[in-house]
């Protein structure tokens, strides 16, 4: 059995590192000054050790670090669209800086948003232990499965769960205790889960969810410009510019108009 020991620390400084390279003025948490170069240096040499620990076959590691690097100004330029959301999205907020120190929101996305492009690249585990720290660190569940367009923001956060086959648009708000999960799970003949399978809802672009809503399943659809209230349990579509007050007995909807 491969010897996992210190994978976690190592995973928790990997994530250090990339997100000093990200925001060296925000994160950069290292005792000395260090240039950009010197930084990417330490970081892709953190994730080589982390990539050699993982993967069971091992595969070209440098092209997994280089897809990953490459990446690295696009993650950072859709940060910048949730900080955007963060900031204009909570009038609590005095300054763009005060979302990505004092935030838990920013904490989960900023991890979530590196984490997401490790899972497309298939690194086996090191996506989802990157995003149960987080977890463990917010309150904030995030599979780093799930596609989460840009201008994202979560007011409080805590108790919020994206199942890892949701789709979410953009400028969507969630606030604290929303699930976007799984409406049941199916099963093969053996007994065992179903595996890939989509099994998450999809929420479309300028949509608000409220504290404590439930949305379930993969078939699931809420459409743009959406207001879902506090405490609606959904398990089925919503057309598009509604605002959903109440959901009975899983069929019934008390909607107005926008």
């Amino acid at each position: 059995m491969t010897n996992y020991t210190h994978l976690r620390s190592q995973m928790i400084r990997l994530l250090e590192l990339l997100r000093s390279i990200l925001y060296p003025d925000v994160f950069d948490e290292l005792e000395e000054e260090h240039t950009a170069a010197d930084l990417e240096a330490m970081a892709r040499q953190q994730l080589l050790e982390v990539l050699r620990r993982v993967y069971q076959e091992p595969p070209k590691y440098e092209d997994v670090a280089d897809a990953l690097f490459a990446k690295l100004p696009a993650i950072r330029e859709t940060l910048e669209t949730d900080i955007q959301a963060g900031y204009e999205g909570d009038p609590a907020a005095t300054c763009p800086e005060e979302v990505m120190l004092a935030y838990p929101a920013f904490e989960a996305i900023s991890i979530f948003r590196i984490a997401h492009e490790l899972y497309l690249l298939k690194v086996p585990m090191l996506p989802r232990m990157m995003t149960e720290y987080a977890h463990s660190l917010t309150g904030i569940d995030i599979h780093p499965g799930a596609t989460i367009g840009p201008y994202f923001f979560i007011d409080h956060g805590t108790g919020v769960v994206i199942g890892e086959t949701t789709v979410i648009g953009e400028h969507v708000k969630l606030y604290q205790g929303v699930t976007l999960g799984a409406k049941s799970f199916a099963v093969q003949a053996d007994g065992t889960l179903v595996k890939g399978n989509k099994r998450h809802p999809n929420i479309g672009s300028n949509v608000v969810i409220y504290a404590g809503a439930t949305i379930l399943g993969g078939d699931t659809y809420i459409g743009d410009n959406c207001v879902i209230g506090g405490n609606v349990w959904l398990t089925h579509s919503v057309e598009s510019g509604k605002r959903v007050l109440t959901a009975r007995e899983q069929t019934e909807f008390v909607t107005t108009d926008i």
